[in-house]
């Protein structure tokens, strides 16, 4: 907000603020949305789910220490809401408390079990730990406590670790050896080098007796500096050790060898890890690195056989619509509906529902990208019986009722309004909920418009009398008419 609009509060309602922070979310514009996040807290401060959307920001911006507040001011009120319990693990983690992290994470995953979230997590935070055993520093491992820590739900601090703690045994002044070197500078990278300017300035006794204008003393900004470096250095040790992605280099070459002939030993993880470089690199932003990297493994795979890849017509359909995505986001729409219509013939060739559902999801949205609204409805209205979960139908006749909306059919358009907020209410999406009710007042709101219009034609002729001057104005009929359903 600006200034001005401080001075005299918001203008709009909580929910609209939600929404905007929502939508610029989506689009990476983080300290935005935090702004609208924050203006919306200032209508409703205790709200959870804001919080936890604003924590989120805070995450993708690097500032842990907010993201962490906002998480444990959204669990102040339920300890056992979810979203929050998540929200917090992953500011944890981020910040490098591994430990923490997975107690939430296991926290969280035994309240709802079911989501895919929180069984990440707990993988991640456990993997970042065991990476962090066999530092280059002497580690020693004690044992703290049970799990019984798990099912406390009314601790009103921070816990203290019941896991493991970490002692470090204190290496001697100047005791460096070539390999912890070697593997600091692979670490740090270009800062290395800013790493050894800082340490050679320390070598100056006349420069480090000096001061700044603030006062501070020159010796202990260097210090500061050079710890932060090796700070770093050992968290990014623990994120992936230097041995663990020389080890996945080998590998990946070991299989690129064998994948000019024969498919990897384990084909399934080959496969997966390819899925999800090309998936990242498209949410990133990178549709051409994405493309490149879908086209590469669709070109070895397609050179294996049954026999070696049982699923082999799955993992084609999924690279085919890989491919479409990202010529999507290019905005090529002729070739990324070839490849979903791909997609879907290997579906329906090996019986596949997921997948079918996947294409017909991915044909529509083609469709309407390209204004074929009629033939998005027809494509989406196939993949109705095979939609799963009320997120997914929310979505899926929300988008229906748009493409009717756009083709003037203001009853089928409410219809599919009314289906999806049923849908967004069974699970208690309040975006999606916010969304259909839009959908919804929008098509109710055209259908009296043009009710209004033939009642008012029709009277016109049946006077058979010329338009007077006093005729009231067509805006000042959309307005009677448009008012009440608003």
């Amino acid at each position: 907000m600006s200034d001005k609009e401080e001075e005299q509060g918001p203008k709009s309602t909580f929910s609209t603020y939600m929404a905007e922070g929502d939508q610029l979310f989506h689009k990476r514009e983080y300290t935005k949305a935090i702004e609208s996040y924050s203006t919306a807290l200032t209508l409703q401060p205790d709200d959870k789910n804001c919080l936890v959307a604003r924590s989120k920001c805070y995450v993708k911006m690097g500032d842990s220490e907010n993201a962490l507040k906002d998480a444990e001011d959204s669990l102040k009120e339920d300890k056992n809401f979810f979203k929050g319990l998540y929200q917090k693990a992953e500011a944890l983690y981020t910040m490098g408390d591994f430990e923490f992290a997975l107690v939430f994470y296991h926290r969280g995953h035994k309240l709802r079990p079911e989501l895919q979230e929180f069984r990440l997590g707990i993988q991640k935070a456990q993997e970042a730990i065991n990476n962090s055993v066999g530092s280059p520093s002497s580690v020693k491992l004690e044992n703290k406590g049970d799990l019984s820590f798990f099912h406390k739900t009314d601790e009103a601090i921070r816990p203290k670790p019941l896991i493991r703690s970490v002692k470090r045994e204190p290496r001697q002044q100047g005791q460096k050896t070539p390999k912890s070197e070697r593997t600091t500078k692979q670490l740090l990278g270009e800062l290395y080098t800013d790493k050894e300017y800082l340490e050679k300035l320390l070598k100056d006794e006349d420069l480090i007796k000096g001061k700044t204008r603030g006062g501070e003393r020159l010796q202990d900004v260097i210090l500061n500096c050079i710890s932060y470096l090796d700070t770093r250095s050992e968290f990014w040790w623990q994120q992936k050790p230097i041995y663990a992605r020389q080890r996945d280099r080998k590998l990946l070459r070991e299989q690129w060898n064998r994948a000019r002939h024969l498919p990897p030993s384990d084909p399934t993880c080959y496969i997966l890890k390819n899925l999800e470089e090309i998936d990242a690199a498209l949410s990133a932003g990178n549709a051409n690195g994405s493309l490149k990297k879908a086209r590469d493994v669709l070109k070895t795979v397609q050179g294996w056989s049954e026999e070696a890849l049982p699923n082999k017509s799955e993992v084609l359909g999924n690279l085919y619509s890989c491919i479409g995505n990202a010529l999507m986001d290019l905005g090529d729409m002729d070739k990324a509906l070839d490849n979903h219509l791909k997609d879907l013939e290997l579906a329906q060739q090996s019986k596949l529902v997921d997948s079918k559902s996947r294409a017909l999801d991915n044909i529509g949205r083609v469709y309407a990208r390209i204004g074929k609204f009629q033939r998005a409805i027809e494509v989406w209205e196939e993949k109705v019986p095979l939609a799963q979960g009320g997120l997914e139908k929310a979505w899926l006749f929300h988008e229906i009722g748009r493409c009717y909306l756009e083709l003037k059919r203001h009853m089928e358009a409410r219809d599919y309004g009314t289906r999806s907020l049923s849908a967004a209410d069974d699970i208690s999406d309040e975006n999606w909920q916010l969304n259909a009710s839009v959908l919804v007042a929008q098509a109710e709101c055209e259908s009296k418009l043009v009710d209004a219009s033939i009642y008012l034609s029709k009277t016109h002729l049946a006077s058979k009398c010329p338009p007077s001057t006093t005729e009231t104005p067509p805006h000042a009929v959309r307005h009677w008419v448009c008012d009440p359903c608003l």
